[in-house]
């Protein structure tokens, strides 16, 4: 009785690949292949960080300025005669930024503009992480030098508290436009929401992330 007991558990040994222990087996549907970082996400860790923590003698790295959300927004007045330009609006935006936009809507009624309070009257999206360091490459990289006669974009548009809104006349300097689709030329606004206490840390910040802005 014994030596069959003996025989079944050598068995069972040599089933689960010698030795009893059991080989790991990736779930179906997983990858073992890591996310890659960001572009922008790296050069902010590598490049910005040190930059600026030299610039501004910060003694601890948690200390220099982040960059926190970047907001897209087109406002659009003449969705109020033409309600079918915020699904065209709707549509580009998700096609340079990679993800859905909000619908903005009238909070109240203005009768001399025919503005009638809950009627969509733009479109917006709000980037943070990878999405938002993705966009800001793309940006500086390549839509803002397609830009007609670029010279630098404004150093002044800062809100006092760190934060920047950098306003475009044209949605076609983003590649991923198609210019024999879009209906009408439409702007935007982009604001950079950052973490820094002052003006001149949150240019800096945007500066050492490749901005472009003009000479003083």
């Amino acid at each position: 009785m014994a030596d069959e007991k003996k025989e079944k558990k050598q068995k069972k040994g040599k089933g689960d690949g010698g030795g009893g222990s059991r080989a790991a087996i990736a779930p179906s549907g997983t990858s073992n292949t890591q996310a890659v970082p960001a572009r922008f996400a790296e050069k902010y860790t590598k490049e910005a960080v040190p930059a600026l923590q030299k610039q501004f003698s910060y003694k601890n790295p948690m200390q220099v300025p982040k960059l926190e959300k970047i907001v897209v927004n087109m406002g659009l007045g003449q969705a109020v005669t033409n309600p079918k330009i915020i699904d065209s609006a709707v549509d580009e935006l998700q096609a340079f930024t990679g993800q859905k936009p909000v619908v903005t809507r009238a909070k109240k009624a203005i009768a001399s503009f025919k503005l009638r309070e809950g009627i969509p009257i733009g479109a917006m999206v709000t980037l943070r992480r990878e999405k938002m360091w993705e966009f800001l490459d793309r940006l500086v990289s390549v839509a803002l030098p397609r830009t007609r006669d670029f010279r630098g974009v404004s150093r002044r548009a800062f809100d006092g508290k760190g934060n920047y809104t950098l306003g475009l006349k044209e949605q076609i300097i983003f590649p991923e436009i198609d210019y024999d689709r879009i209906d009408v030329i439409k702007g935007l606004n982009i604001s950079f929401v950052t973490s820094a206490q002052t003006d001149e840390e949150g240019r800096a910040l945007l500066q050492a992330m490749g901005m472009p802005f003009r000479a003083a």
